[in-house]
């Protein structure tokens, strides 16, 4: 049994709630019930709410992890792999509500799974590659983005911000824009100081 403590106890809940997220986000209601007046209006806000908590709390279990001597390998494993499950969640839901080109989705979410590959190889080569400052930022833009792209196009968000509804549509692609290019250079980067793991020496058999 992994160790189960607080900060795993967190990091399997916000994979647990990620469904919820996408339920409130996409769900349709059963033909026979006939949902509030207020649900359209506010259904994108409470998805964008969940997804903001459940970003936020990768910063919790990191820091209670770290304070109270929690680091575990189940940990170090769950953790940035509920981080992906989130993001790509959420990139898959915006490509079928049609407010993300499939090509944006598919260069983040491709990313990730390239690099989970490298520090793969690293471990089989006995090398730990550590998080960078880049991922970070990385994460921070893609998550800014999303939040964005959730509400950009609301009907209580252009009545909020009238003639300005505009311009945060243009700085939701610009932040989307700015996380596509950190997500291929913190790629770049992970590849660069792996560069040594992947071209060896390799071990010949006899």
């Amino acid at each position: 049994m992994p160790d189960m403590n607080l900060a795993n106890r967190i990091t399997v809940l916000r994979m647990v709630f990620i469904p919820v997220f996408l339920v409130v986000l996409l769900g349709e209601w059963p033909a026979f019930i006939d949902p509030p007046s207020w649900w359209r209006t506010m259904q994108p806000w409470i998805a964008a709410a969940i997804f903001t908590v459940l970003a936020a709390t990768d910063a919790v279990d990191g820091h209670i992890a770290r304070t109270r001597n929690q680091v575990t390998t189940f940990g170090k494993f769950i953790d940035p792999l509920a981080d992906k499950l989130l993001v790509t969640a959420a990139l898959i839901a915006l490509v079928d509500l049609e407010q993300l080109p499939s090509w944006i989705a598919l260069v983040i979410i491709s990313r990730e799974l390239v690099v989970s590959g490298l520090r793969m190889v690293a471990v089989a080569e006995g090398r730990v590659i550590a998080a960078s400052s880049h991922g970070k930022v990385k994460t921070i833009l893609q998550i800014v983005a999303i939040v964005c792209f959730l509400l950009k196009d609301t009907t209580l968000l252009n009545d909020l911000l009238g003639t300005w509804a505009t311009a945060f549509q243009t700085v939701s692609w610009v932040v989307m824009g700015a996380a596509v290019l950190m997500t291929v250079w913190s790629m770049v980067d992970y590849f660069y100081h792996a560069r040594d793991i992947l071209t060896g020496p390799w071990e010949r058999e006899a």
